[in-house]
């Protein structure tokens, strides 16, 4: 009797188990994801930490300290991490020299750069994707170059997962570019990664997206006291800034202004990152920066790039551009002991998986466009296939218009695709899916170009 009253739970429950949400992980990049290693972070913090200061302004002859050093140091490592990659990765130091501009810059320097280029493998595949975190530091005086500045949270922390996505990405093969930058001149006016927006400008790169990772090493906040090592924010901009008369017009008439590219590698970062990264949870905060801020993704935004910044959940300003000191009891300063570890090892897994898996994904759809016969419930979008990358197929995303992330994916192996759902009521987007599941960014359909 207990035997034949299981059969029947079990024919009972079948049909909700076939219905159940099954979320495909490609075993590469969960083999990238264990790879990430917290004390390999550590050791990166500790030893940028021995530059006693990386201020931009700071001395570029010492062997042990100063911004110079400090470049060295992280191009070592960089070649260090060469050989391992079957000749694809190559590390260098850009330059510009730059003039006094009466503002955080108050003498001649030669600003770096410190770049690694994992070259791609598909020769027909001009994709680049970059991430990026600011190497200088700085005390409460923005101008004091000689005073000891630890910076190990701003912006170790970003160097620090910058190096450690070199480290583990460069022993895979892709077939696009991927680019480590560990920028400087961040706090007296994003100037590296002004001049790092300009070359990617001037050497014509495809430049897809961009990881702007600045603080994202400690889980606790002062003032408020919260303590959070589940929640990473990432902040996109919706409408483009270099968006002319028609641009707004035509992001009006579609209402897509919460659908700016930024945005959407946002929302891909969230999807993706918490695919792979358990107790991690992507805050989308929907602005450029944080209030009246700004960092290193944004040379790049204004110039029309996909850029996006991640971000601790709770700052702790005594431990941010700070001096060191201990007043009414107070630790003031950004060291080491005030970090995460293991938080960092988080925010840094779920930059690599957002990396790999869109260097592995097929481009975008192309020509990505609503067909349209007259007034109807229904909604039919057509595509033509990506202009490279291996394409298993498409997926079409769907969400109501007031939701802040895609709610539903529905698979076709067709350019065309038709469903019953009203354009009135959801946002739509189509994906480009590899046979291992990697999804490109989303391309929003438009109109036909005789409308």
């Amino acid at each position: 009797m207990k035997k034949y009253f299981m059969a029947l739970l079990m024919a009972a429950l079948a049909p909700f188990a076939n219905a159940q949400l099954v979320i495909r992980k490609d075993p590469v990049i969960e083999k990238m994801t264990a790879a990430v290693s917290a004390d390999s972070l550590r050791s990166y913090i500790d030893a940028l930490v021995r530059f006693k200061t990386r201020h931009t302004l700071s001395t570029q002859n010492s062997r042990g300290e100063g911004i110079g050093a400090a470049q060295q140091w992280v191009l070592h490592k960089f070649r260090q991490f060469e050989p391992g990659s079957g000749g694809r990765l190559s590390s260098f130091i850009d330059t510009i020299t730059y003039a006094p501009d009466g503002k955080r810059v108050d003498k001649p320097f030669i600003l770096g750069n410190v770049v690694a280029v994992l070259k791609g493998t598909d020769p027909l595949d001009r994709r680049v994707l970059m991430i990026t975190g600011h190497l200088d530091s700085r005390r409460s005086d923005v101008m004091d170059r000689t005073g000891i500045a630890p910076g190990a949270n701003d912006d170790g922390s970003g160097v620090a997962a910058v190096m450690e996505c070199a480290r583990v990405m460069r022993q895979q093969s892709f077939p696009v570019t991927v680019v480590f930058v560990a920028t400087s001149g961040e706090e007296q006016g994003l100037l590296g990664a002004r001049f790092l927006a300009d070359q990617v400008k001037t050497k014509n790169w495809q430049l897809e997206a961009l990881l702007n990772n600045d603080i994202v090493g400690s889980n606790h906040s002062n003032e408020t006291h919260i303590i959070n090592n589940t929640q990473v924010r990432i902040f996109s901009e919706g409408i483009p800034l270099n968006a002319n008369r028609d641009d707004v017009a035509k992001i009006r008439s579609l209402g897509l202004e919460n659908d700016g590219a930024p945005r959407q590698l946002a929302r891909y970062f969230k999807e993706v990152g918490e695919r792979y990264v358990d107790h991690m949870t992507v805050k989308l905060v929907y602005r450029n920066d944080r209030f009246l801020r700004n960092g290193d993704h944004s040379p790049f935004v204004e110039k029309g790039y996909t850029a996006v910044r991640v971000t601790e959940m709770n700052e702790n300003f005594e431990h941010q551009h700070q001096d060191l000191r201990t007043e009414h009891g107070i630790r003031y300063g950004d060291l080491p002991e005030f970090m995460d570890f293991e938080y960092l090892r988080k925010n840094t897994a779920l930059n690599l998986v957002t990396l790999a898996n869109l260097a592995k994904a097929p481009a975008v759809p192309q020509h990505v466009t609503y067909i349209t016969k007259g007034l109807e419930n229904a909604t039919t979008i057509q595509w033509t296939p990506p202009a490279t990358g291996a394409c298993a197929g498409y997926y079409l995303l769907m969400r109501e218009t007031s939701s802040p992330q895609w709610e539903k994916k529905i698979f076709t192996a067709a350019t065309t695709i038709t469903v019953p759902y009203s354009k009135d009521n959801y946002f739509f987007a189509i994906q480009s899916v590899s046979a291992a599941g990697n999804e490109s960014l989303p391309a929003l359909p438009g109109l036909p170009s005789s409308r």
